[in-house]
């Protein structure tokens, strides 16, 4: 979609977006990139003083006091929305009361969880609902989740079945926010893999693997790490194994107590840290692959996230119920749009 439109000539002015969570890390790229394309932004959250110095940016934009142990002030922050965007982790704690504040209101929601639990119970509890509801619920709209979905299904294109699906995650280091340690602590439980075409648990301890990413990463040493992606691609592409991988590195300075968290390295707010996420589609002796790199995987969350509600918003997304990025969007058409601005992205096809 279009990234110059301004807020007298946006046609999507007049639909408020909901940032829940608006204040925090990955909400303030949220809130700026929905401002940088001319779209109207509820501020949503429950620190009234956070968001009053959020709304001293941004003045154009309402700010909603509300919080998910009231129930009545989530309806409040959801009223003349068209949909919202869950932006405050831990989800397990912030997910299922606003997708159920999303239902009474009958908008779409989206979130950016890369809990694994989240995903899941977001399909099993919530696709009845949402249906009946004419509204979409998306899990996991983020760098982890919809960027890998998204690579896979542009990778397979036109094949109905694969044999396999890795992804593997390359990252120069991992400065994590508060929100991400404070996930870590409170979501300990035991991470999913899709092999057999069945979710099981990772083996202990986590497979490990050479992995040859291109540069400026090149041969890494990477282990298991199954995150949203596993569940979102398993939900629609049909192939029996799904794993998921990333490099040591970043694993050490997120289990490093002392690691300090990120800091802005250019006029967006951006860190300095470098990502490379690669996708490699097996069938056979054919393999597929899709790449993209860029950097922040907190800041990039935003440009995809918003994308991805410009483009429900536009109206030519029938799906209702609770669905993958890649059962919704052309993917590459998706990927090519965050491209060269906020991504770069290829496809390489070859024959193992």
């Amino acid at each position: 979609m279009s990234n110059t439109n301004s807020l007298n000539t946006n046609p999507f002015a007049s639909q408020k977006i909901v940032v829940f969570g608006a204040s925090g890390h990955t909400g303030r790229f949220v809130v700026a990139e929905l401002a940088r394309r001319g779209m109207m932004a509820i501020l949503a959250g429950r620190d009234p003083d956070k968001l009053r110095a959020l709304h001293k940016t941004y003045p154009a934009f309402e700010t909603r006091i509300a919080s998910v142990d009231n129930p009545a002030s989530l309806d409040q922050a959801l009223l003349g929305a068209s949909l919202v965007i869950n932006c405050a982790g831990p989800f397990l704690e912030t997910a299922a009361p606003l997708m159920e504040a999303a239902l009474r209101a009958r908008i779409h929601y989206l979130d950016v969880t890369a809990e694994q639990a989240v995903a899941r119970a977001t399909f099993e509890k919530f696709s009845d609902a949402a249906r009946t509801a004419g509204i979409l619920i998306m899990p996991s709209v983020a760098f982890y989740g919809a960027l890998g979905d998204l690579l896979a299904t542009a990778a397979m294109r036109d094949w109905s079945t694969a044999d396999e699906i890795q992804i593997a995650v390359a990252l120069d280091s991992w400065k994590p926010t508060q929100g991400t340690r404070l996930t870590g602590q409170r979501n300990p439980g035991r991470r999913l893999v899709f092999s057999k075409n069945r979710l099981s648990p990772l083996e202990e301890p986590p497979p490990r693997l050479q992995w040859i990413f291109p540069p400026p990463f090149g041969k890494q040493e990477v282990v298991a790490l199954p995150l949203a992606e596993t569940l979102i691609i398993s939900r629609h592409l049909r192939v029996p194994e799904i794993h998921a991988y990333v490099n040591l590195a970043p694993l050490a300075d997120l289990h490093n107590a002392n690691t300090p968290g990120p800091t802005p390295a250019d006029d967006r707010g951006r860190s300095a840290q470098e990502f490379l996420m690669e996708v490699r589609v097996r069938k056979g002796k054919e393999q597929r692959r899709a790449i993209a790199a860029g950097h922040d995987i907190y800041a990039v969350t935003a440009p995809i996230v918003v994308e991805a509600a410009e483009r429900i918003l536009a109206g030519d997304i029938q799906v209702t119920g609770t669905a993958a990025p890649g059962e919704v969007f052309d993917a590459e058409a998706f990927l090519r749009a965050l491209s060269p601005e906020h991504i770069s992205f290829e496809r390489i096809d070859s024959t193992t």
